[in-house]
């Protein structure tokens, strides 16, 4: 092939390369988040803002529990819901791997050999020709290599690349989620752990209580609706006792089942408290949120690939050009099938265009049906974000006075009792009255652990709705941490 003939070749794909830049795509304008621009029952003032993000905080910092985070630790390793997520990045890798390459020219080194035998009266060359023709081939060739004048394969290239993003933002969130869930299923079983405790010195004082009402009755000072009423009491306590037993195992499956594995230790029964959290949350303001949660940023790239494929869509109403062309050798006889004179070129260019275009124009139609859902998605990711921060927000402002009441409520209930007894004993009051007591304090005693149990998800819902839970350790803060620190001062 001469010099000319190599540049005429090779010219329309160098011109396909350069020209990859046009893309008939629309311009991308993010839309505007349908939410208000602050938190309810958030900081609002400027001393209060918090310069760093909670997604910025790492988990290890935020659960300060030793054993929580070693069981964290656990779940990250064994998963089996992080590792689908895990593979299926890579599945959106590979398949944007495969859309890239179709940005460029496929080029492949072939051989092959004909051999035909003809009748006479069909011989090129006559019935004095040879019978057999033999013909060898090899070379460098270039498979139907489309040139991308109008875009079509750099937009499904690029659509292809945001599903991958947002494959990698979904792995990101699976990975928030598992983290919370580790920590709302440790949390709930050392909830439940404390209520069993709860629920057996409360069983071991009513069966204290009626065994002396039991004598009480036996030598005939106590009637015989005091004994019913203490066992009743007593029956009702064994019966939640049994409930708790069977919540506790539960509790420990679910644990199990977040954790992947059976790990050589559970959480023991030990006293624990809010102090096992941070106390400070950085709840910043909604903006924030658009590029901290992975599931509002898969959206966006999602938003993004239905972009893209609007711009595909539109360049299919376009002409397509495509290449295929070999350089090599052929020669009638093996031996000198790669001499100089052998050499030989094909150049076949070929341009399709759509005549009726209905099922082009329907793909474009549904292009960009697809992308008015893939606003609406991103628009409802944000809702429904603002609202998990909103009603976690809502929860820390709510919470601990509840806890408060509750604490009192138990120590008004403790005194109640006391003086119910001392009534009964010295034959004052009947033992309804007790029973009323013990029933108050009972209850008081439960709710008061069943609203620390909410209070410590509470502040685990708000971590992760804004996007906490993806760093182990907290990252390092940005350089304008300490004057904003020094001014809010």
């Amino acid at each position: 092939m001469t010099r000319s003939t190599l540049k005429f070749v090779l010219a329309p794909v160098l011109a396909s390369l350069v020209l990859a830049g046009c893309s008939l795509a629309p311009k991308y304008e993010r839309p505007v988040a349908p939410v208000p621009g602050m938190f309810p029952n958030a900081p609002t003032s400027p001393a209060a803002m918090p310069v760093s993000a909670s997604a910025d905080l790492g988990w290890r910092e935020f659960f300060r529990d030793p054993q929580l985070q070693s069981l964290i630790q656990v779940a990250l390793e064994n998963n089996r819901d992080l590792r689908i997520a895990i593979d299926r990045v890579e599945e959106a890798r590979a398949l944007f791997g495969i859309q890239q390459s179709e940005r460029l020219p496929t080029i492949g080194v072939g051989g092959n050999a004909s051999i035909q035998s003809m009748p006479d009266d069909l011989r090129a060359g006559g019935a004095s020709a040879p019978s057999v023709t033999r013909v060898y081939q090899a070379g460098v060739g270039i498979t139907s290599f489309e040139l991308d004048f109008f875009g079509r394969v750099r937009n499904l290239s690029e659509a292809a690349y945001q599903q991958f993003l947002a494959s990698e933002q979904a792995r990101r969130t699976v990975h928030i989620t598992l983290v919370s869930q580790v920590a709302e299923s440790y949390f709930r079983l050392r909830a439940i752990e404390q209520q069993r405790a709860l629920v057996e010195r409360t069983l071991k004082a009513r069966q204290a209580s009626y065994d002396l009402i039991k004598q009480r009755y036996d030598v005939g000072v106590a009637g015989s609706l005091d004994l019913y009423q203490a066992k009743s009491q007593l029956d009702s306590v064994r019966a939640d006792l049994q409930e708790i037993r069977r919540a506790e195992q539960l509790a420990q499956n679910a644990l199990l089942l977040v954790l992947g594995t059976t790990p050589s230790n559970l959480p023991q029964a030990t006293a624990f408290s809010q102090d096992q959290l941070l106390a400070q949350i950085p709840v910043g303001l909604p903006s924030d949120l658009l590029t901290r949660r992975p599931d509002i940023i898969a959206a966006e790239n999602g938003l993004l690939a239905a972009n893209a494929n609007i711009g595909a869509a539109r360049a299919a109403f376009f002409p397509n050009i495509s290449l295929t062309g070999m350089l090599g050798f052929a020669s009638g006889a093996m031996g000198g099938l790669f001499s100089g004179a052998n050499r030989f070129w094909s150049f076949t260019p070929q341009l399709t265009m759509p005549l009726f275009s209905g099922g082009v124009r329907g793909n474009l139609d549904l292009a960009e049906a697809r992308k008015n859902i893939a606003v609406s998605q991103y628009e409802k990711s944000i809702q429904t974000a603002f609202r998990e921060v909103a009603d976690a927000l809502a929860g820390e402002a709510t919470y601990a006075e509840q806890l408060n009441a509750l604490r009192d409520l138990e120590t008004s209930a403790a005194e109640s009792l006391k003086i119910a007894q001392l009534r009964y004993d010295n034959g004052i009051d009947s033992f309804l009255q007790v029973q009323a007591a013990e029933i108050t304090l009972y209850n008081a005693q439960r709710s008061f652990l069943d609203t620390g149990l909410n209070s410590l998800m509470n502040r685990v819902e708000l971590y992760k709705a804004l996007g906490g839970g993806w760093l182990e350790n907290s990252a390092a803060p940005s350089a304008a941490a300490p004057e904003a620190s020094k001014d809010a001062s």
